[in-house]
């Protein structure tokens, strides 16, 4: 259920853009094979047709949208609800940046429509799949992709109680279930889920310092989640057990997730969920 955060998109000059043959989450470099001719030898130079310009773009980077997906009926916004534009980077053969490249945005799939000049994304309708926005510097084209969801209007607790029972010896015992929230469209009985929208959640109080922290699936902290198909977000409890006062301490924490539309909290913001936590039998 946890998830992510992404990349950047490339792709090398000459070659066609190709459809759904793989997914963006982390760089493709496009200067890679050219790096390597470079460094075999410089005999190989003079067979590579390598623009020397410093206005020549050898490769372009798209930088990760600033939202994981826009609503239906308004434009790309990030966390802080400013719209905000597709950026995307050019370099020449020495890696120097070129300035205010020319870029050109498309997007091949339904569901949005973009600005080919400013890239501005407006989400048109829903879709099950994100939908991919196409930069195209010269004939470098790059790609990175946005889900449409519907507008996030309230926000409850999923599993907003549990308990944890620690150990102080076996540290995989240490380790809470995720607490959740769900993200909704509508009203309350006549509504929708929201996937593909950030949640935020933030420990408001632990017995000290250190005591606890907020970590994703994997055990890395995280502060942040993305809500999946079915609305829901989530993050785990990580106990040290070594801050306790003692090795039967009981005690409890509490965490607020919060989600926010155009920057305002949405209703039901911020969602308490609390964690008990005591020794294992």
């Amino acid at each position: 259920m946890m998830k992510r955060e992404g990349g950047r998109g490339t792709r090398e000059a000459g070659k066609p853009l190709r459809e759904n043959r793989f997914s963006i989450s982390g760089p493709l470099v496009v200067a890679a094979a050219i790096a390597a001719s470079i460094g075999a030898s410089m005999g190989a130079l003079s067979c590579t047709d390598i623009p020397s310009s410093p206005d020549a773009v050898l490769s372009i980077q798209f930088d990760t949208l600033a939202a994981p997906a826009v609503v239906v009926g308004d434009t790309l916004r990030d966390t802080l609800g400013v719209v905000v534009l597709p950026v995307v980077h050019a370099f020449n053969y020495q890696g120097d940046e070129i300035p205010s490249p020319t870029v050109f945005f498309v997007s091949p799939d339904s569901g949005v429509s973009v600005d080919s000049a400013s890239g501005t994304v407006v989400g048109d309708s829903l879709r099950s799949t994100p939908a991919r926005i196409v930069a195209t510097v010269g004939t470098l084209q790059a790609i990175q992709k946005v889900s449409v969801t519907l507008r996030p209007d309230f926000i409850v607790a999923e599993n907003g109680l549990d308990t944890l029972e620690y150990s102080i010896l076996d540290e995989t015992k240490d380790r809470s279930k995720a607490l959740t929230v769900s993200l909704h469209h509508g009203v309350p009985g006549a509504d929708s889920v929201v996937p593909s929208w950030i949640v935020s959640f933030a420990i408001v109080s632990q017995h000290k310092a250190g005591l606890v922290d907020l970590v994703d699936d994997a055990g890395k902290p995280s502060m942040v989640d993305t809500t999946d198909a079915t609305g829901i977000a989530g993050r785990v409890i990580q106990l040290h057990p070594l801050n306790l006062d003692s090795a039967t301490q009981v005690d409890s924490v509490i965490v607020n997730a919060t989600a926010k539309y155009r920057g305002v909290p949405v209703s039901g913001s911020p969602v308490r969920l609390v964690l008990v936590f005591k020794p294992g039998s």
